[in-house]
């Protein structure tokens, strides 16, 4: 199995850029956020577990975010493989899902982070916010989300780097360049080990 962990802040591409490598690759993408609506929609044990702590304003626990995630991940095993968008988020997230991937017998391929400046996310999403009325993309808000992911999210880049899984790729310019290079990165990696690449 191909399994790519798409990494960077809010604003960076991630969601745009998984979406065509799961395109691309033939791979599940997998965001975190999506398998949240899909379970609370679903009413699920694990959507209702999740929401009690929703409703409260309060993070949802790690085993929660996981066990919904390999519930979804346990569903999809046959195929190639899984593109995570924007998962894990912390060192302990990291440790955990590495376990529980051991389990299977699956292993991450690789990791990509892009590397885009800040006040190029402000903009960015600040744009996005404007466009499409989310009211999460003020520059206030943005900023403190970018403060959470330089604590919480960031030292994982020096995790995988010593796994020796991680490559940065500059994500500001063209979408199709940005797309090009990320692909480049991945291919040049993991040649030979995938029937798909």
């Amino acid at each position: 199995m191909l399994n790519l962990i798409l990494f960077g802040p809010p604003g960076a591409g991630k969601g745009t850029h998984s979406i065509k490598l799961s395109e691309k690759y033939k791979l599940v993408h997998l965001s975190t956020g999506d398998i949240f609506r899909s379970e609370i929609a679903n009413k699920t044990n694990l959507g209702l577990e999740a929401k009690s702590f929703i409703d409260k304003g309060k993070l949802v626990p790690d085993e929660v975010v996981l066990n919904m995630l390999f519930s979804f991940m346990d569903k999809h095993l046959d195929e190639n493989g899984f593109v995570f968008d924007g998962f894990p988020r912390t060192i302990v997230q990291a440790d955990k899902f590495g376990k529980m991937l051991e389990d299977r017998k699956i292993s991450v391929s690789t990791v990509v982070s892009l590397e885009v400046n800040e006040e190029e996310l402000i903009t960015r999403l600040v744009k996005r916010g404007l466009a499409s009325g989310r009211t999460d993309d003020t520059e206030e808000v943005i900023r403190h989300r970018l403060e959470v992911y330089n604590e919480q999210t960031k030292p994982l880049l020096e995790y995988y780097n010593k796994k020796n899984l991680l490559h940065t790729v500059y994500g500001v310019g063209s979408v199709d360049t940005i797309f090009e290079e990320i692909c480049n990165v991945i291919e040049k990696n993991v040649k030979g080990k995938y029937d798909l690449i």
